[in-house]
């Protein structure tokens, strides 16, 4: 359920709520939002009436949460939430863009990436260092020392870091470099590592499993939100079906539905959905103009060199001109690029 205060509701009447609601057992977390503040609680809905929550000061109602998600739900906040690092927000009026190699190869390779996104206006730089592949041969990354590279040039460049994290020993290491915690689509339910982002304080981007369903994926992010960090970016990069001609096929239509449901950003992975750098920026423009609050770009400085995902990757040119042409787009609806 949640606790909706009023707007003038004060600080120790919001107390008395967690207070009352702890007290009987439940699992009770503050969301302070831009026009009120609610209290979110998990647990036996039948305790409600005993509690007497609608009679205390500053109490405006009490809604129940019928989804299976419930921090997650649009029901807890009817405000979009914006996630705010180091000045750059995702969830805003702007959207965001994250762009540069799958995997972390050198200093200069991440480097020339870093200045060709930053050129183009990317405020956000991508790079893994712990690479998961579907084969035991395929390069697996650069581990801590591509975290190092990475926390490097994003001082140099002030460009905000998303990385992947595959366990919780990653997860722990990354978190001392890393701005925002990626986990991927292999991981999405990988409960244990979904428990350790959220004790984390560092925002977490949640990739769609292969052939996970909506309610899947935001009962993945519930997983996240119920240890107490809501920072939250969920991340559709397509979901695997009969189609061969591409990696996977984009679900554009989850960006509208999920927005509805929840009140968490979104942003879209055109890189792997397609897997096909042809098919890239139409399928970026689509994910602008369907509402997404961000798009994830795998930009490499030479993609034939690339030793992961080459052939999906832009070169800096083709990154610039996505840019230009995506933001008309970002207009048309009231966004900005």
């Amino acid at each position: 359920m949640v606790v909706v205060m009023y707007p003038q509701a004060k600080e120790e009447q919001v107390a008395e709520v967690d207070s009352r609601l702890t007290a009987m057992g439940f699992r009770a977390q503050v969301i302070y939002g831009a026009k009120r503040t609610v209290v979110a609680a998990v647990g036996d809905r039948r305790a409600i009436e005993s509690l007497g929550l609608e009679a205390l000061p500053g109490v405006e109602k009490v809604v129940p949460i019928m989804k299976p998600f419930k921090l997650a739900s649009r029901e807890v906040s009817e405000e979009n939430t914006v996630i705010k690092v180091r000045g750059v927000t995702i969830g805003a009026d702007q959207v965001a863009v994250i762009a540069g190699p799958c995997a972390v190869e050198s200093r200069e390779q991440l480097m020339k990436a870093a200045q060709a996104a930053r050129r183009a206006g990317a405020r956000f730089l991508r790079g893994g260092a712990f690479k998961p592949r579907t084969s035991p041969y395929s390069f697996q990354g650069m581990e801590e020392e591509g975290l190092k590279l990475l926390a490097e040039v994003s001082e140099q460049t002030g460009l905000v870091t998303v990385s992947e994290v595959i366990d919780e020993d990653s997860l722990e290491r990354a978190t001392a470099y890393i701005d925002i915690l990626q986990i991927g689509t292999r991981n999405m339910q990988n409960f244990r590592l979904l428990k350790a982002a959220g004790q984390s304080n560092k925002p977490i981007l949640l990739k769609r499993g292969l052939s996970a369903t909506i309610e899947e994926w935001l009962m993945a992010a519930e997983y996240i939100m119920s240890e107490g960090n809501q920072s939250v970016i969920l991340c559709e990069r397509g979901i695997r079906t009969f189609e061969t001609y591409t990696r996977n096929t984009l679900d554009l239509s989850a960006i509208p539905l999920v927005k509805s449901l929840s009140h968490l950003p979104v942003v879209v992975d055109p890189s792997h959905a397609t897997g096909k750098r042809e098919l890239v920026l139409p399928m970026t423009l689509a994910a602008v103009a369907a509402g997404a609050d961000g798009l994830l770009v795998e930009m490499h400085p030479n993609p034939a060199k690339a030793l992961c995902d080459g052939p999906q990757s832009l070169n800096p040119e083709q990154f610039l001109q996505l840019m230009e042409s995506a933001r008309p787009v970002a207009q048309a609806i009231g966004k900005t690029l």
